[in-house]
């Protein structure tokens, strides 16, 4: 195999000493022709492409192979360069704590907002009128006469419909509106959705490894019996990437 590969690795420098003895033979239009057809030529010739493709990818294949075809005052640079990325990545690492730092601090200042907004989607709490007094911005004012058209046909849907209790499917309207959740959902999902009453996130204790788990708490559904389902993202650095402090998420 070693003769072949060397038999190969010949005929491909020949060829391109060929080459480079035209150019130097021969100048105008009659060079570059024939220049042209001995390219042609190499590019068909099935052992000189494989030769061609072994070198590249001997260079392409592994992120080392570029860095060591590099001049050794370049590899220097480029190892400075690297160090810079550690020392990044270091303090990256201590942004993602800080910052987790804060969702856990804000999270007990929204969960009011949050236990107030279950109760009245799942028909446990109504609203106050005025609580549902909305005042749209300017941008979203219509007419009078819209706004009356509007409250009449509301009124015929209360009259053709029986009370509905809370907000039905809430939570499947919110995953197929949302451009970061609308592609996740299939059409085979949408059944089991309908039965999602709230979903519940929980910060990792101050001085635990930083994580967080979704809660996806379901009324009884003929789909399965759990009434919570749960995902754990944990945020830790990879043991091949722990000298560089890199931080990842990783989920169960």
């Amino acid at each position: 195999m070693a003769d072949i590969d060397n038999k190969e690795q010949s005929e491909l420098d020949q060829d391109l000493d060929d080459v480079e003895e035209v150019e130097e033979e021969e100048t105008g239009e009659e060079t570059k022709i024939k220049a042209r057809q001995l390219t042609v030529q190499m590019m068909q010739n099935p052992q000189i492409l494989a030769a061609l493709q072994e070198r590249l990818d001997g260079l392409v294949e592994t992120p080392t192979g570029y860095i060591e075809s590099l001049p050794r005052v370049v590899k220097r640079r480029v190892n400075a360069l690297k160090n810079l990325q550690v020392k990044c990545a270091q303090i990256e690492a201590k942004f993602y704590e800080e910052v987790h730092d804060l969702e856990r601090k804000y999270a007990v200042l929204y969960q009011p907002l949050f236990d107030k907004r279950f109760e009245i989607i799942n028909a446990i709490y109504e609203p106050t009128e005025e609580e549902c007094e909305w005042k749209p911005d300017e941008e979203d004012e219509i007419s009078e006469e819209l706004k009356e058209k509007a409250k009449v046909e509301d009124e015929k849907k209360d009259e053709e419909k029986e009370d509905p209790k809370g907000i039905p499917e809430f939570w499947l309207t919110v995953f197929k509106n949302v451009d970061l959740l609308s592609d996740m959902v299939q059409e085979h999902d949408e059944p089991i959705l309908k039965h999602l009453k709230d979903i519940k996130v929980k910060f990792s204790d101050a001085g635990q490894p930083m994580s967080f788990v979704l809660e996806f708490h379901f009324e009884p559904n003929e789909y399965f019996t759990n009434e919570v389902l749960t995902k754990t993202y944990r945020m830790r650095v990879p043991d091949r990437l722990e000298k560089r402090e890199e931080c990842h998420f990783e989920n169960d």
